[in-house]
């Protein structure tokens, strides 16, 4: 399956990426843009102010410098630190612009031929059609696209079938058949019509199809901070406004409060003291997280949805469409004693000549044979008070099939067995049709079919793997118990909800919620809609109707129900990255303590050369060597950040000593080696 981009990076990360961010990265240093990152805000006022002080000394005569050129190397690696620091968000963000750029090239200025006065329900043959610009349609226009036309809006198929070539929205490159009167009705602007031809009532104003929505949303324009990140956002600024006033407690204890040098060393403390590591990759880590799930054709409408997939416990599951492929196919005639399989099968086949559902279909597929409908038969449609369908032949015999209550009352008989074959289906999670025919006044009935939903392949191991995440599996449809409890079954769910209507929905969410879980739903039809939008993460499949794809917070491009997988998986990555990398960002902060606090005091206080246990070249190298640390860490762990740490099922408590093992501990001694390398080759620096 391939994805959104043609020319996705081979890498989470690349030389290529890093060079490509630079300009973003300064273009990031406005201070307009840099307040929305207190903590790196801070940084690079704390490098203005270096700056400043640094050109300031030759002029002020001091003498008192820790090394000559002291103040110009530490602002040199603070800009350094704030420009890494965007760095990583554009990264970030640049892979989504190369995404975004691959979709604009989709989204053209295409004819149209709408429908002068369309009459409602009619297949639009023969009328005048208006030949305009896509960007003239308005909401609720209808057009006909015929095969080899781009559909110039996004719209629901209001009349006919076609064969619809998708590779640009989703990158498949086998056809769907797209029509009328289904879930799978909505069409995509910018998509082309292969075969056929199909009338479209235009859902989208213009500037919002939901190409355009797909481009701001990997260009990360709509993306928001969650309320997890947002709580993190706080926590990193409260911690740097605490730091902020015990350095400039320090100031007066320094032995270099009387020279401007004291002011460049405080602020070193200050950047090594607040948690500038996380406080730059934060914004990173929530970008990357979205764009891992475009990479896996999921749009995510906000960046709260993916945080929510992270803590789903219940998965609401629609039955057709989602679990099964949609359609219940004809699978098994199963005739009466005395009523040979050959009559049986014919008459099904009649019966079912002038249905054009697919389960029509599929019978007459299943009999074989002709597929003409008799010189001088009637057709006899479906209606929901009949609940049959069939044909009147010319030599006035009638055949039916249909509901077995509605047969029975048809001809006026029950035949024994008739009742054990129906509910012997119904248990196996097929639909019984009952297949009879009259001629005159002798009524006779032949057998049942076997409509069966198809359970798609693969999903037992998925649903296991989702039962072993933590996760429960709710199967929600509109069939009856018996068959909804055979259809769960070779699913695989943990439960199901029969005969279910759009209020049960929304009641089985609410009560999961007021328990205090997430709830993910998926489905693809407009009955789906409400849970869809009450659910804490809605995934509706792109085959489905446009009302479902509005009300989810999620759209699965490949319209795969398993995909909630990898969605869950993405969420919770994404939650324990942040986890992991602010461990270790605390973590860091200790062991450059070690480094600066030392270096700072020692002249005035020498007791504290004990806790110089890196053994530094001097009070200026451990200074400098500490800041261009912090400074280089950023970029060590961007590939990490837009990667995402891997997740693997474990419990809380497990999940929690393995951060502070590895990234605990990794953060405490990674600088001791690092600032201590990079100390020996500052040391090399005459003065330092």
């Amino acid at each position: 399956m391939s994805t959104l981009t043609t020319d996705k990076p081979a890498t989470a990360f690349s030389p290529s990426q890093l060079l490509a961010a630079v300009p973003g990265a300064l273009h990031k240093l406005d201070p307009r843009q840099l307040w929305r990152n207190p903590v790196m805000l801070l940084v690079e006022v704390g490098a203005a102010l270096t700056t400043a002080i640094a050109i300031a000394e030759p002029f002020l005569g001091s003498e008192e410098a820790l090394a000559p050129g002291f103040s110009a190397a530490i602002a040199v690696w603070l800009w350094v630190t704030v420009i890494f620091a965007n760095l990583a968000e554009a990264v970030a963000e640049g892979r989504g612009k190369a995404q975004a750029s691959t979709l604009r090239a989709t989204r053209t200025s295409t004819p149209a031929h709408r429908v002068a006065n369309y009459v409602e329900g009619s297949d639009a043959v023969g009328v005048p059609l208006e030949e305009l610009s896509s960007a003239d349609l308005r909401l609720g226009d209808v057009v006909v696209v015929t095969a080899g036309e781009i559909i110039p809006g996004d719209g629901d198929i209001v009349a006919g079938i076609a064969s619809v070539d998708e590779s640009a929205i989703t990158g498949e490159s086998a056809p769907v058949v797209r029509e009328h009167g289904g879930d799978r009705s909505a069409v995509t602007g910018g998509t082309r019509v292969l075969s056929d031809r199909i009338v479209v009532r235009i859902t989208s104003k213009p500037g919002e199809t939901f190409v355009d929505r797909m481009i701001r949303l990997v260009e990360g324009a709509a993306r928001q901070k969650t309320p997890n990140e947002l709580a993190l956002g706080i926590l990193l600024s409260s911690l740097t406004i605490v730091f902020l006033v015990v350095v400039l407690t320090l100031g007066p204890m320094s032995s270099y409060a009387g020279d401007p040098s004291s002011i460049v060393v405080l602020v070193a403390l200050l950047v090594c003291l607040i948690p500038t590591t996380i406080g730059a990759l934060l914004s990173a880590i929530g970008i990357a997280g979205m764009d891992r799930l475009v990479q896996r054709n999921v749009l995510a409408m906000s960046g709260r949805a993916v945080e929510a997939a992270g803590d789903v416990t219940t998965l609401l599951l629609d039955k057709t469409g989602t679990i099964t492929y949609g359609n219940r196919q004809a699978s098994e005639f199963v005739p009466l004693p005395g009523v040979s399989a050959d009559e049986l099968r014919e008459v099904a086949r009649l019966a079912s000549l002038a249905d054009p559902t697919p389960e029509g279909s599929s019978v007459v597929t299943l009999a074989g044979g002709a597929v003409e409908i008799p010189t001088g038969a009637v057709d006899i449609p479906f209606t929901a008070q009949t609940r049959m369908s069939g044909l009147d032949l010319a030599d006035g015999r009638q055949v039916r099939k249909g509901a077995g209550s509605m047969i029975a009352e048809w001809t006026g008989q029950s035949p024994a067995g008739l009742e054990a074959i129906v509910t012997g289906i119904s248990q196996s999670g097929g639909t019984p049709l009952v297949v009879a025919e009259k001629t005159g006044a002798e009524s006779r009935v032949l057998g049942v079919i076997h409509l069966k939903d198809v359970v798609k392949t693969g999903l037992p191991a998925r649903f296991a793997e989702l039962r072993a995440m933590g996760i429960r599996t709710v199967m929600i449809t509109g069939d009856n118990p018996l068959t909804a409890k055979a259809i769960a079954a070779e699913a695989g769910v943990d439960d199901f909800l029969a005969e279910a209507t759009p209020e049960d929905k929304m009641a089985l969410i609410r009560r999961e919620q007021e328990g205090g879980r997430l709830v993910a739903m998926t489905g693809d039809g407009t009955n789906d809609a409400p849970a869809l939008a009450q659910a804490d993460v809605g995934v509706a499949m792109n085959t489905g109707t446009s009302a479902a794809k509005e009300a989810g917070n999620m759209v699965d491009l490949d319209s795969d129900p398993t995909k909630l997988i990898d969605i869950v998986r993405i969420g919770k990555q994404l939650l324990i990255t942040r986890g992991s990398l602010t461990t270790f960002s605390i973590a860091n902060d200790i062991a450059k303590y070690f480094a600066i606090i030392p270096a700072m005091f020692v002249t005035s206080f020498p007791g504290l050369a004990v806790l110089n246990v890196m053994q530094l070249h001097s009070p200026a190298s451990a200074i400098l060597s500490a800041i261009v640390f912090n400074a280089l860490v950023i970029v060590a762990l961007i590939p990490l950040a837009l990667r995402g740490v891997r997740y693997r099922p474990l419990s809380a408590s497990k999940i929690l000593s393995r951060n502070l093992l590895i990234y605990g501990l990794g953060g405490l001694i990674a600088p001791f080696i690092g600032i201590k390398l990079i100390d020996l080759v500052v040391s090399l620096i005459p003065g330092f």
